[in-house]
């Protein structure tokens, strides 16, 4: 039986992107480099023993169950105050999402493997991720391909609070003035607590005394 060329892929997890993300972790973009919607799926790698492989965070405000596979290397989690050693082919599950979790890595290369969503609601793509992705285009001041990137994913959201106050830093620092305003008053409309990060974000310190700017 013959297979659309397009039906399925096939990669090995070190020809996918890696992006240098912070404290040394590299964020790998499965989903996004094979555009699944049904789930999130990523993977992390940290080059170095006793640097992040899974940063520390809670999924308090997404609700997200997650299941992490350690690929290669071992790494310890650390899941509220408990350690947990877990060497290569072992899985964490986290069921509530108000743990917090973290886990550092015990040797050279080690990958962990990130699964998640809520529990009985269709999959949204995390806004999280664009702001990843365009971590390497802000490293080199390539405002234009930061920009393009949070355009495209507000296609699909586009009255995400988060999206447009990352779109509209990216617009001051690109001179882009006005669009900065207008989609930086539009995500403080939609969520209050932007107007605070507005006042000491350097990113807008060029359109902070512009008239329009939020109070």
């Amino acid at each position: 039986m013959s297979v659309r060329p397009s039906a399925y892929e096939v990669a090995h997890v070190d020809e996918l992107d890696s992006i240098l993300v912070a404290h040394g972790l590299q964020w790998r973009p499965i989903r996004r480099r094979f555009d699944v919607r049904a789930f999130g799926v990523n993977a992390y790698t940290s080059a170095e023993v006793g640097s992040q492989v899974v940063e520390e965070h809670t999924e308090s405000q997404l609700q997200h169950e997650e299941l992490y596979l350690v690929l290669r290397g071992s790494a310890t989690f650390t899941l509220d105050d408990e350690e947990v050693e877990v060497p290569t082919g072992s899985l964490v599950h986290i069921a509530d999402p108000e743990v917090r979790r973290v886990a550092i890595s015990r040797e050279p290369d080690t990958t962990v493997l990130a699964l998640g969503g809520k529990p009985g609601a269709p999959y949204e793509v995390s806004a999280w991720e664009t702001m990843f992705a365009a971590l390497p285009a802000t490293r080199r001041g390539d405002w234009d391909e930061a920009i393009r990137l949070h355009e495209t994913a507000l296609q699909d959201r586009p009255d995400h609070p988060a999206l447009l106050y990352n779109l509209a830093c990216m617009e001051a620092r690109a001179g882009r003035h006005v669009d900065a305003l207008v989609h930086l008053r539009r995500s403080v409309e939609l969520d209050p607590k932007y107007a605070g990060y507005a006042h000491t974000d350097t990113d807008l310190a060029s359109i902070r005394h512009e008239q329009g700017f939020p109070a």
